[in-house]
């Protein structure tokens, strides 16, 4: 559920920005975030949300946006799986509107190339160091086999017995098995660590988007970085987190203090 958290704040910040946004569900005035391309039955963790706020709302009612308490769950979560922690800067307000076109436009995808995604974080204000810092999330947590099909089936800088364990679980007819999951890094899925940048550079990386990291590219020295020096992975990461977590928050009067998260007021 950490590698969840987490997902679910990145989610919800690249689209609108940090408004907690993406955890309401449709409404005939507007279609939500949940169901777009990067989302649709793979963002999970809402529950999770919803339960904290409702335990908030008890002792502390209009006070806590739903943005915040997403925000210090990706915290929270990344130091439970032993990961870095930062300070998180509160105050944001929850959004009353989602956007599914945004959120199909923003949020980047498992196939896409190494320039597809250093475009898409440019965006929002995120260079290529922190593409790759805040991408080493995917130490911990698991991907659907129809996000990775294409890469163990037909891309050749992938390690030949990698390729073949991954296929015994993701079948080749894409009307199989979509839904089956596989590890991101599966010596220590449970643990945030540096071993993400070791499979990258052993050719080991499950989706194409981890893989164009290090592939002849600009980023390649940055991941070997990061697999050199754990330290310096941790510390850039809570920095990169801190700054993903300003990306055009609600504040002051802006927005409301939703009493659900899933529902405006």
């Amino acid at each position: 559920m950490a590698a969840s958290l987490i997902r679910l704040h990145f989610h919800d910040c690249f689209v609108q920005g940090c408004d907690g946004s993406v955890l309401l569900k449709d409404t005939p005035r507007f279609t939500g975030e949940q169901t777009a391309l990067a989302n649709n039955n793979s963002i999970r963790g809402m529950e999770i949300i919803d339960a904290a706020k409702k335990a908030v709302e008890a002792v502390c009612p209009g006070v806590v946006s739903c943005a915040d308490i997403l925000t210090l769950a990706a915290r929270d979560s990344s130091e439970y799986v032993k990961g870095p922690t930062w300070t998180v800067k509160l105050g944001r307000r929850d959004s009353t509107t989602a956007s599914f076109d945004l959120a199909t436009a923003d949020l980047p995808l498992a196939f896409e190339n190494l320039d597809e995604l250093i475009s898409k974080f440019y965006r929002k204000g995120l260079n290529a160091k922190e593409m790759v810092v805040l991408s080493g999330a995917h130490t911990i947590g698991q991907a659907q086999c129809v996000t990775f099909r294409g890469r163990i089936y037909n891309e050749t800088n992938i390690d030949p017995d990698f390729a073949i364990h991954r296929r015994r679980s993701c079948p080749f007819n894409n009307n199989e098995g979509n839904a089956n999951l596989a590890p991101l890094e599966p010596v220590t899925p449970n643990t945030f660590d540096n071993k993400y940048y070791r499979d990258l550079m052993e050719k080991r990386g499950l989706l194409h988007s981890d893989q164009v990291l290090f592939n002849g590219g600009k980023t390649d020295d940055i991941v070997a970085g990061y697999r050199r020096d754990s330290s310096s992975f941790f510390a850039d990461f809570a920095a990169a987190m801190v700054k993903m977590g300003d990306i055009n928050p609600l504040t002051g009067s802006s927005g409301q203090i939703r009493k659900i998260c899933s529902a405006i007021n």
